[in-house]
């Protein structure tokens, strides 16, 4: 790399050569310095990068990181996680060299978070606190695992918040019927909620959804997508994860209802969305729905909780249920636990027979 100054603006710039993943050499210019000071440290800043020396700053580190991570994974899940970086960490750690970042340094970061509050002035939730270490510990952790940092200062510190959310709610299927009485003048909304209610959707997975996934001989749905909106543009990807790739057998009454909206919809092609709107319209029809109705407002995925409780109430195990929803078995037992039949007396009882046979 050199650094000159350009008389005719006064400026300095920086030449420096680096080579691709290919081998190439490629040579480029960086300009619009006001001082030389400015210049050699931005060329000592990317010399850094191009070796991988740690000495290098954390906002550094994260070009590389992102050059690394960026492709491997959804582009919903990397928008999230770039925006935490970019509002909740690099604010903070910026600046310092990821390599004299301490755990006394992550105790502060911490407590600023802990303190931070929303654009409704609210703190920030116990889930979302946890969201936030568990991102900056992943990045300390790519820095250990491939680019010889000695420890991982967030790991040593441990976690902030916590992984339980807010407390799950469930309309009654009384409830819901007074709901979907209320949303019934809109048709797009009223099969919409049909479809979340009685099949236990994601919002994504429903709005997802086209001609092709319906099958009307079999009375199925097919899960194989989900639909989200980023930067102003419709992103089609896979489902949350491998399990939520799936057939669902509608009962037959939503599936007569489903094929009477798509026969509304003229010129519908067959892989065309058949809900073409938004989570932000899901949700003012809740708003709407439920206080027409006057019953409890819940979010949009506890219908998917309310459908959950209502098999577990029509006797339904933990594996059957896991299957129509795209869970692992474990997550329902684990979650829903509270709703199953208790079996302890029936365990007491048995215990107690069996003792009483062996004497």
């Amino acid at each position: 790399m050199s650094v000159y100054k350009d008389k005719k603006t006064n400026t300095w710039k920086v030449y420096y050569r680096y080579t691709d993943w290919q081998g190439k050499v490629h040579q480029t210019t960086k300009r619009g310095f006001q001082t030389k000071r400015e210049a050699l440290a931005w060329e000592r800043e990317q010399l850094n990068k191009v070796e991988t020396d740690l000495d290098m700053s954390f906002e550094s580190f994260i070009d590389i990181y992102t050059a690394d991570m960026k492709n491997r994974i959804k582009e919903n899940t990397w928008h999230t996680k770039e925006h935490i970086m970019r509002t909740k960490i690099l604010p903070y750690f910026g600046q310092r060299k990821i390599s004299d970042i301490q755990p006394k340094d992550i105790i502060a970061w911490q407590n600023e978070m802990i303190k931070a509050t929303d654009k409704q002035g609210k703190p920030y939730s116990p889930v979302y606190l946890k969201t936030l270490h568990n991102q900056l510990s992943a990045i300390f952790n790519h820095a250990v695992r491939f680019y010889g940092l000695k420890s991982n200062p967030a790991q040593k510190v441990g976690n902030m918040g916590k992984a339980k959310g807010r407390e799950m709610l469930f309309w009654t299927q009384d409830e819901y019927a007074k709901f979907s009485f209320a949303v019934m003048d809109k048709p797009i909304s009223f099969y919409a909620f049909e479809m979340l209610y009685w099949c236990g959707l994601r919002e994504g997975e429903l709005l997802a959804l086209t001609p092709a996934d319906l099958d009307f001989e079999k009375d199925t749905v097919r899960i194989n997508k989900s639909y989200q909106r980023i930067g102003k543009r419709d992103i089609i990807t896979d489902p949350k994860t491998p399990k939520s790739n799936r057939t669902i057998k509608m009962p037959q009454f939503l599936a007569e209802e489903m094929q009477e909206y798509l026969n509304q919809l003229y010129g519908i092609g067959k892989n065309d969305r058949i809900f073409e709107i938004t989570k932000s319209y899901l949700h003012h029809e809740m708003d709407r729905g439920s206080q027409e109705a006057g019953v409890k407002r819940i979010r949009i995925h506890d219908l998917r909780h309310s459908h959950i409780s209502l098999l577990i109430d029509m006797g339904y195990s933990a594996v059957a249920i896991a299957d129509r929803v795209g869970h692992e078995s474990i997550d329902i037992t684990y979650n829903y636990a509270h709703l199953f039949p208790s079996t302890q007396d029936d365990m007491a009882d048995k215990l107690n027979n069996f003792r009483k046979e062996a004497m």
